[in-house]
């Protein structure tokens, strides 16, 4: 059946409501988001990794390389690619494959390259890749289809590529332009120093499906959903609150429908929402009023019952805190730091900020920062983590010498300990770096405290559990009133002229506002935990 609907790689990652609005004509006229300036500046820096690898590609294959120009009309670009295709061209960059209208699919890839009797698809994406360790399969850009298991690499999942190559396979298949042999493509990650190939119908996912297997399940559903939409028929996808939500334009729509409904999915999301709607559960108020010692309608996934219920009543009464315990845990020490790291996507981290506080060690109390303003990645980020390092195991050594208590303290450790990991790995043998061993031994020593944790622990969060959110609850405010982490990126792009511009070094000031704001609101938090005042916080056993 031939379709108008036609759909691209994206869908299948997609939340199943936006794609309804995006083919509902009714909802054409419905107020949108605009495009965050974060999220402009991350398709920007997308377009320009991929122009960079483009041309890095091209001069490896001067003499068999095509370059097909993105502002050719649809029809023209299509036909441009075709052609370069029948005519056996081994490298082609930007071409748009023919419309699948059959199977309601078009899209196009960033690399084509020739191989056993068509093409194999090759995207470039704007994140890592691949990790330290073996077994991935490799090849260099210079010879990009001799590849080879890697002895220093293995494969970082990114069920998203993989996803986007299966859609692309499926349009050459459609073409008859896919090369004989198990469908296959490549990837060219942040790094761009290799191609990393993807066997697609190896029964690598959850079930033992294959990625081919996955995306032809989703595409078929995404599909069914759009086609429902276009046609204003029953929809087959409702609102459901999911993390895509924070960043999707259509929640203007989606959010105030969702809230004056009081839906299940404003407390649980994902697929616990899914599922208790299922069993007759699709609004708060109905979760709230089951028994939370009770025996449950069904298993969730995300969170014990008790703690779902108790966190519908939280949300029934607009409570952003409710505690789990009658007294709250959390650790303290004689000397105290609390550490921030900020970083720059996956480019590097440039900032340590640390707050010292608690008894004299005979160093200046305080905030200090350890940065670098040479946009990353630099070496001189060895340079600032390093000092930071060094700063660091100090204050640990003169707490030790005086027998006092010693505790570090971040928000979410997830963050800073990549970092630190990665910094020792990457800037191995400079001066003053740690090795991989000695960050392992401060991560796991218990000195290292993670006060989202601790939170997670403790309390039940109606609201979530971000330290925007939690901190204000201590009595904190920051001084920023845009302060966000997504904000940090855009400032910091100014602080270093990324693009060419001129550094504006008061946007630097503004970071380090930031950050010494985010490490005193760590502080702040724990010792209102520590204090009666958390008392003040409804306790869940009396909601």
């Amino acid at each position: 059946m031939d379709s108008t609907v036609l759909l691209d790689a994206a869908v299948v990652t997609r939340c199943r409501r936006r794609v309804h609005l995006e083919h509902d004509p009714a909802a054409a006229g419905a107020p949108r988001a605009a495009l965050d300036a974060t999220a402009a500046r991350r398709i920007a820096d997308a377009a320009a990794h991929r122009r960079c690898v483009a041309d890095r590609l091209a001069e490896y294959h001067t003499t068999d390389w095509a370059e097909i120009s993105p502002d050719l009309p649809t029809e023209q670009r299509c036909a441009a690619t075709l052609a370069l295709l029948i005519g056996g061209v081994p490298f082609v960059w930007g071409g748009l494959l023919l419309a699948d209208r059959q199977a309601g699919r078009r899209g196009g890839v960033e690399l084509l390259i020739r191989h056993r009797g068509g093409y194999l698809p090759v995207i470039v994406v704007r994140h890592k890749v691949t990790d330290p360790g073996a077994g991935a399969r490799t090849s260099s850009l210079a010879q990009p289809t001799l590849a080879s298991t890697d002895p220093n690499r293995k494969v970082r999942p990114q069920s998203r590529d993989q996803l986007r190559l299966a859609h692309a396979v499926r349009l050459l298949q459609a073409a008859g332009l896919a090369p004989r042999g198990r469908p296959a493509g490549g990837v060219i990650g942040l790094d761009a120093d290799v191609v990393v190939w993807h066997d697609l119908d190896v029964p690598s996912w959850p079930g033992g499906r294959t990625a081919m297997a996955e995306y032809d399940a989703r595409f078929a559903d995404r599909l069914a959903v759009a086609r429902a939409a276009a046609t204003e028929s029953e929809p087959l996808a409702q609102p459901s609150r999911i993390t895509e939500c924070r960043s999707c334009p259509w929640w203007p729509l989606c959010g105030p429908a969702l809230r004056a409904s009081r839906d299940v999915s404003m407390v649980l999301r994902g697929e616990d929402a899914v599922a208790l709607r299922a069993v007759g559960l699709s609004t708060v108020d109905e979760l709230a009023a089951l028994d939370p010692a009770g025996e449950p309608p069904l298993p969730l996934a995300g969170m014990a019952f008790r703690d779902a219920v108790l966190l519908a009543r939280a949300w029934q009464r607009d409570l952003t805190l409710v505690r789990r315990n009658r007294r709250i845990a959390v650790r303290r020490a004689n000397v105290e730091v609390d550490v921030d790291m900020e970083s720059f996507d996956e480019s590097g981290a440039y900032l340590w900020g640390c707050l010292l506080s608690g008894a004299d060690i005979g160093m200046p109390g305080g905030y200090r920062a350890f940065a670098t303003w040479e946009p990353v990645p630099t070496l001189d980020e060895a340079r600032s983590f390093a000092e930071f390092w060094g700063w660091l195991t100090d204050v640990r050594r003169r707490a030790a010498a005086r027998g006092l208590s010693f505790a570090a303290y971040c928000y979410n450790e997830q963050a800073e300990n990549r970092w630190m990991l990665c910094s020792a790995q990457r800037f191995a043998g400079v001066p003053g770096i740690p090795t991989t061993a000695e960050v392992q031994e401060f991560i796991t020593c218990g000195q290292w405290v993670d006060l989202y944790g601790v939170v997670s622990a403790e309390f039940l969060c109606a609201h979530g559990k971000g330290l925007k959110t939690i901190a204000p609850a201590a009595g904190f405010s920051w001084h920023d009133p845009e302060a966000s982490g997504e904000n940090s990126m855009r400032w910091y792009s100014d602080a270093v002229g990324l693009g060419g511009a001129q550094p504006d070094l008061a946007q630097r000031d503004r970071l380090l506002t930031y950050n010494a704001d985010d490490v005193h609101a760590t502080r702040a938090l724990r010792r209102w935990m520590s204090s009666e005042q958390v008392d003040d916080v409804p306790y869940a056993g009396d909601l």
